[in-house]
């Protein structure tokens, strides 16, 4: 009887996947940036109306989730599972797939401001470190909503961020904020904005006079690499320890 059901759920998986259009909307997913269900009809080469049919059906095979955020719905790969079975199938097709291509202005893409919290690569590099140094951990199933760990308030009370008073305010503490450019997430409420508001403070970054743009100082570059351990220059290469 297990065996059976074993044999059914896969058939399934596999009947899921092996649509042409749903498999091409899973492997433009395959590089870890979210995309929209109008995008994804695009990749996939059908009309929205037939894109929605697609991902809810990869949804509830449980191949695709997706991430609720104003008005807007991300759709990414169910988790690296997904991600290493698509591999598998495409070592054994013998086929590669495009990456991510981000259509914004490097000034823009490189940092900015994202309501009151940095974004840009240099927000999500910071999203990956607090990550991979488990300072920051998804307190939500879903993973939107984050706390700092012991280990990430000792980082931040070091880096002189009074996390009392970001507490007390009435907003959420910190939460995966999706990154308009990198499809990525970066840090988001209180939190990001007391990281933003450090930054600014310790001449980090600067603000644009007349856009959104953060401008990456001398200082802040070097006090990134060596507290955060990537570099902010246009490629923004992340060393930090996984």
């Amino acid at each position: 009887m297990i065996v059976e059901q074993t044999d059914e759920a896969v058939s399934s998986i596999a009947a899921a996947i092996g649509e042409p259009a749903r498999a091409r909307m899973l492997y433009s997913l395959l590089d870890g940036h979210t995309r929209t269900s109008t995008e994804l009809a695009v990749v996939a080469d059908v009309s929205p109306s037939t894109a929605s049919v697609h991902l809810q059906r990869l949804k509830t095979a449980r191949l695709v989730k997706v991430m609720v955020q104003g008005k807007h719905r991300y759709y990414s790969l169910d988790g690296s599972n997904v991600a290493a079975a698509l591999e598998a199938l495409s070592v054994l097709a013998g086929t590669s797939h495009q990456t991510f291509v981000a259509r914004v202005p490097n000034h823009l893409r490189l940092a900015r401001t994202c309501y009151d919290h940095m974004a840009g690569s240099v927000g999500v590099a910071l999203f990956d470190h607090f990550t991979a140094r488990e300072w920051l951990s998804p307190t939500t199933a879903e993973g939107n909503t984050c706390d700092l760990t012991p280990s990430g308030t000792k980082a931040c009370e070091a880096l002189g961020i009074d996390l009392a008073a970001t507490r007390a305010l009435r907003r959420r503490f910190a939460y995966a904020c999706l990154d308009w450019s990198e499809r990525r997430p970066h840090i988001g409420g209180a939190l990001g904005s007391a990281l933003l508001s450090l930054a600014l403070k310790k001449k980090w970054v600067t603000r644009d006079l007349v856009s959104r743009a953060l401008t990456i100082t001398g200082v802040g570059s070097r006090e990134m690499a060596a507290r955060f351990g990537f570099v902010a220059d246009q490629r923004v290469s992340s060393r930090s320890a996984r």
